[in-house]
């Protein structure tokens, strides 16, 4: 399994060919606090690469939620909607937001791997 990362602080995880797991990063989640609502995107839209496919609402603020990779919804996290502090308590494990059927694995090498993203975060 590889995860990389976006500038916009979301990971992907590569699993398998079949689908890869989208969710936010501990830096999002402690810059946004306790998170109180998530909109997921619907399974079976398709998205371009950095369009909007979801929001996540918090007591201090709303961020959007970026697609990292081009391609279709095929699972979203119910229990995600269900209770939101998910993405506080696990946000690298059950906190996850959707799946997505990639459409353009060559989009991946735009990514951060986690080096990368750490300096990002740092230097922020």
């Amino acid at each position: 399994m590889t995860t990389m990362y976006t500038p916009d602080h979301e990971w992907i995880n590569i699993e398998d060919h079949e689908a890869a797991t989208v969710g936010i990063t501990l830096h999002a989640q402690d810059a946004l606090g306790d998170v109180v609502f998530v909109d997921l995107p619907e399974v079976g839209r398709t998205f371009k690469k950095g369009e909007v496919s979801g929001v996540v609402e918090s007591v201090k603020a709303a961020a959007d939620i970026y697609m990292p990779v081009s391609g279709e919804i095929v699972e979203v996290n119910e229990a995600l909607r269900a209770d939101p502090s998910l993405a506080n308590s696990d946000p690298l494990g059950n906190g996850w937001f959707f799946k997505v059927k990639v459409s353009d694995m060559a989009e991946f090498e735009g990514l951060l791997d986690a080096p990368a993203y750490d300096a990002l975060v740092k230097n922020a």
